[in-house]
């Protein structure tokens, strides 16, 4: 069965953007992004690919998931394929968005959508983001791999929206990456385990 690997930047307290949704005050150091583009080659969104030089095929994931939030800055930026058309591309949404192509957009039964993925063929599922697609599908997921920059931001959204009920999950690793990034993962604990 297919995994839901939520692989996500972070600051140290937790908030994956400042509250109007901006990432960009994360630090980002070019071998850091080697670091992570060289174990994940697939996350690295098509419009820094020929910058960067990340032209490996994907290592873990086939399909990538995310919520409308996370969607749009690949169209306000004018990427009609989305940020990731190497990849397949799966939007939830709770409004219809404009047709793109390579963009599935889910809409009604999420866990049902998601759990057919998962049981479908196939390499990993990863969990791009946002906070409210985490929370709802917090107990689908499998692996948490959190990019846990060395910045305190304050304020902002959160890993997870509020009003998530407990659930937990295992240490796996910690390993330091270029430019004070740390890779924390974890994984689901198994139930009566």
């Amino acid at each position: 069965m297919r995994e839901l690997v939520y692989y996500i930047a972070t600051s140290i307290d937790g908030f994956i953007a400042d509250p109007a949704g901006d990432f960009s005050s994360f630090p980002l150091d070019p071998e850091t992004l080697v670091a992570l583009f060289q174990r994940y080659p697939e996350t690295c969104p098509v419009h820094a690919r020929q910058a960067l030089g990340v032209t490996a095929e994907p290592r873990r994931f086939d399909t990538v998931l995310m919520g409308r939030r996370t969607y749009q800055p690949a169209v306000d930026a004018g990427l009609v394929g989305g940020a990731y058309p190497h990849l397949r591309q799966v939007v939830a949404a709770h409004r219809a968005l404009p047709q793109a192509p390579g963009v599935e957009v889910i809409q009604g039964d999420l866990l049902k959508a998601v759990r057919e993925l998962k049981a479908g063929s196939g390499r990993d599922i990863w969990l791009c983001g946002g906070a409210e697609l985490a929370g709802q599908l917090l107990g689908e997921i499998d692996e948490i791999q959190l990019k846990i920059n060395p910045l305190v931001l304050g304020d902002g959204i959160p890993l997870f929206r509020s009003g998530v009920s407990a659930h937990s999950f295992s240490p796996v690793s910690q390993e330091a990456l270029p430019g004070g990034v740390t890779l924390a993962t974890y994984r689901a604990a198994i139930a009566g385990g």
